[in-house]
């Protein structure tokens, strides 16, 4: 038997070449077990070990009766996983697709789709969810689970939800899909509200599960604590319906109408119009991304007549006029600091005179005029940064604007005249609103109050938010001179068909200001307004609405907002329980509760 021939050159190259081998693995395993230890090890911990958050709770948002206002509550995504679908489960797919209110060929075609493509030219990747519903409620979700259909499943997390659907929507705001609050009290108070989420470390299998016996370092989430806001649901309501009544009846582009009391500042509703559902904030086609806008808060117009109470209340305080002087109504124009100026026009006054109680009552704009020059520019500008004109109120609503009031050094040979009347300066309702309460409130500005406390679980008070007062703006006694003519205003004068009450004495004062377009004062496009509160004798509701560019109809502040100042108070007061103040003919009630003391200050 031969042996057979092995070249010695040959073996000698196998050998070496299999030795070269095990040296280049050798050498990989050393550089990964010891060089490259630290980076691997990282990896595969970072595989192997998972952080998840827990999401907090976010708190509720209540009215000042309790009432839920916006609240969060568990909502589940429910989807399939294709791959794991038996085919002994396809019996129960249509008692599925009628709990997901949804036809059974759109299931049975989730089912279906195992495989997708990322691109045209890319190879197929195993589809391991396909979403079928998404915020279904946790009864619908537990029948679901109770079909044990393999492979349907759902998520659970937070879903925020706001009751009243759009109502106080402008005040309230919402968070969005991303669980950022956008707007309003969402946003203003998100730092109460959101809480602190917790968080857990654990491990997880090769397929990505779970395992719960490795859990540790766990953090519980602390669920956010609750605002109660000064909003009373019932008001809103009131105030909402009248809204659409305006509506239906006078097609505005806009319309604002706040309710507060003048003592605290406390707001009691706001609304706009138009309004949007935040359930539905996406919803863009069915609510735009302007009606979002806080017109309340952020649409400056010019006030016209409301803002009469400056001049008229700063000359009072100081004492350079008195309640019975007379004003020329007659004159096209005075002499002001040495120059000829042009009045405005009184086309709806026939008379040649006016004491200055009546100047309020008639709203003469020449009258007001005379009353602003006598004041002097300074004063006059100074006294309608006092009543808040030209900054912000200082509110609890993010996005508020501060309108526009110009200092005197940028004032044209006009303004003098002008801006008693209330142009050439500009004002958000809510600044009109709380430049009137300042006469319900004896002279002091107050700021507006959304949110009266922040409280736990338990109801306990974590902070409670006490009312504002800003400035005195004018002394008690002048508050009262012009309440008392702002009282004639509705029981004699420019609003005494509109708003006049049988059993409460109401002040308040209307406007009707025509709208800016293109540059020109418009003949045909106003803002109507009234503001006022009652009852006059003791203040404890405010009113303003400011309706903008009503149609079809010759725009009157009196006429088109004087009905629904009118309703909302008459609804207000048996709910709140506001007591009369009219004891005697409403022209002896005027005079034995203001007109005496206004006649005592005047001389």
């Amino acid at each position: 038997m031969s042996k057979a021939f092995v070249c010695s050159q040959r073996a000698t190259l196998v050998y070496t070449a299999i030795a070269m081998a095990f040296a280049v693995l050798l050498g990989r395993l050393v550089y990964l077990q010891v060089w490259d230890h630290a980076d691997w090890l990282e990896q595969i911990e970072s595989s192997r070990r998972m952080v998840k958050v827990v999401k907090a709770r976010r708190g509720n948002v209540v009215d000042c009766q309790g009432n839920l206002l916006a609240t969060t509550h568990t909502t589940v995504n429910v989807g399939v996983d294709p791959q794991s679908i038996r085919e002994a489960d396809r019996d129960k797919l249509p008692e599925l697709a009628k709990l997901l209110n949804k036809p059974l060929a759109e299931i049975e075609r989730a089912l279906h789709t195992k495989t997708k493509r990322r691109g045209d030219t890319s190879e197929p990747y195993l589809v391991r969810w396909v979403p079928l519903e998404k915020d279904l409620d946790q009864d619908t979700a537990d029948a679901i689970a109770a079909l044990g259909i393999k492979g349907v499943y759902g998520n659970s997390h937070y879903s925020r939800t706001y009751p009243g659907g759009q109502l106080a929507a402008h005040v309230l705001g919402f968070v969005n899909k991303e669980e950022t609050p956008a707007s309003g009290i969402e946003r203003s108070f998100d730092y109460y509200l959101r809480g602190q989420d917790g968080w857990f470390e654990t491990e997880r299998d090769g397929r990505r599960r779970e395992l719960a016996q490795y859990r540790e370092r766990e953090v519980t989430p602390t669920d956010g604590l609750n605002v109660e806001l000064s909003i009373d649901q019932m008001v809103q309501h009131i105030v909402e319906a009248e809204i659409e009544r305006l509506v239906e009846d006078y097609d505005p582009d806009s319309v604002s109408i706040i309710v507060s009391e003048p003592t605290t500042g406390a707001v009691m509703a706001l609304a706009n119009y138009p309004t949007y559902d935040p359930n539905e904030y996406f919803n863009t086609s069915q609510y735009p991304l302007g009606n979002q806008r806080n017109r309340a808060l952020t649409d400056p117009f010019e006030p016209g007549s409301t803002f009469k109470i400056v001049p008229i209340a700063g000359a009072l305080n100081e004492g350079i006029v008195r309640t019975d002087q007379e004003f020329a109504t007659n004159l096209a124009s005075v002499q002001y600091a040495g120059r000829t100026v042009g009045l405005p026009k009184d086309k709806h006054i026939k008379a040649d005179r006016l004491d200055l109680h009546n100047v309020i009552v008639k709203s003469s704009n020449r009258g007001s005029a005379q009353v602003g020059m006598l004041l002097g520019a300074e004063r006059l500008y100074d006294y309608a940064a006092a009543f808040g004109y030209g900054e912000k109120t200082g509110c609890d609503l993010t996005g508020e604007g501060s309108g526009i009031l110009h200092t005197v050094n940028r004032w044209d040979g006009l303004t003098i005249t002008r801006l008693p009347m209330g142009h050439a300066v500009s004002a958000t309702p809510l600044q009109v609103h709380f430049a009137m309460s300042v006469m319900a409130n004896r002279g002091v500005l107050m700021e507006p109050l959304f949110a009266q406390r922040v409280f736990d679980a338990q109801g306990t008070d974590i902070v409670r938010f006490r009312p504002t007062a800003k400035r005195r703006v004018v002394s008690t006694e002048t508050a009262e001179a012009v309440v008392a003519m702002l009282t004639d205003v509705v029981e004699v004068g420019t609003a005494r068909n509109y708003v006049r009450m049988d059993n409460y004495t109401v002040a308040g004062k209307t406007g009707t200001t025509q709208k800016i377009v293109n540059g020109r004062y418009s003949e045909s496009q106003h803002v109507a307004s009234f503001s006022g509160f009652l009852p006059a004798s003791n203040p404890e509701l405010a009113i303003t609405v400011v309706v903008d560019h009503p149609k079809g109809v010759s725009a009157s502040g009196g006429k088109i907002c004087g009905p629904t100042f009118k309703k909302i108070a008459a609804a207000c007061i048996p709910y709140l329980g506001i007591p009369a103040d009219k004891q005697l003919p409403a022209s002896l009630a005027l005079k034995d509760s203001f007109y005496d003391r206004t006649r005592r200050i005047s001389n």
